[in-house]
Formats: structure tokens, sequence, C-alpha cells
């Protein structure tokens, strides 16, 4: 029985990466403090991290697509810290989604079921 997923982004400086985790999204780190790996949790999600110093933003397509139930408040959250989203739209198929760059230019997609 599969019970969850972590899903592991590339990161090309780690400081970088935890501070918009941490101070601009809300996350908190766990797990410890290793200098080539991150790991950050929030609610009931975890978001990996491992060092490529190497990793070229414009040819990076690492996604994750993130459940949420109220995101109107994750996009108000968001949007207060600074962060610059797609904004916050319904689809045609009724799934409210917003959608961000982190430093990396990994894309990270928030969406809630229609109700």
């Amino acid at each position: 029985m599969l019970i969850t997923i972590h899903p592991k982004l590339p990161m090309r400086d780690k400081a970088i990466t935890k501070d918009f985790f941490i101070n601009q999204l809300g996350f908190t780190q766990f797990g410890g403090d290793y200098p080539d790996y991150l790991m950050v949790e929030k609610d009931s999600i975890q978001i990996h991290f491992f060092l490529f110093r190497e990793l070229d933003p414009k040819e990076n397509y690492g996604q994750v697509y993130i459940r949420t139930d109220n995101i109107e408040g994750d996009h108000e959250y968001v949007k207060s810290s600074g962060v610059k989203t797609n904004g916050l739209e319904t689809k045609p198929w009724g799934q409210k989604e917003f959608s961000l760059l982190d430093p990396d230019n990994n894309l990270l997609t928030f969406g809630q079921d229609p109700e």
C-alpha cells in the first residue's frame, strides 16, 4: 500500500532555497541539517531538495502539484510574502489553482478540488 510521496527537486544554493521556502512560503525545516540536502514541510506535505550547483534554471522542468483545502487563503499568504504567482484562477474543469516558481525555476502549482 502506498501512503505518501515526497518529491525531490534540484537546488543550486541551499541557503537561498531554505530562505524562500521557510521565510516566504511558511515551511519549516526538519530531519537534520545536511550540506547537500534540504527537507521542508508544511501541514502534511514534505518537499526534499538535493544540491545541483550546475543546474541551469532555464532548463529545469521540476514540478510539484500541491493539493489544498484553502486555496484563497494560501494564495493570499503567498502574495503577502512578496512571491509572484500567475494569479488564482478557476480551470475549465472547476479546479482552482495558482502557480509560482522557486529560485531554481521549480514550478509549484497549488490546487483545490471543485466544491
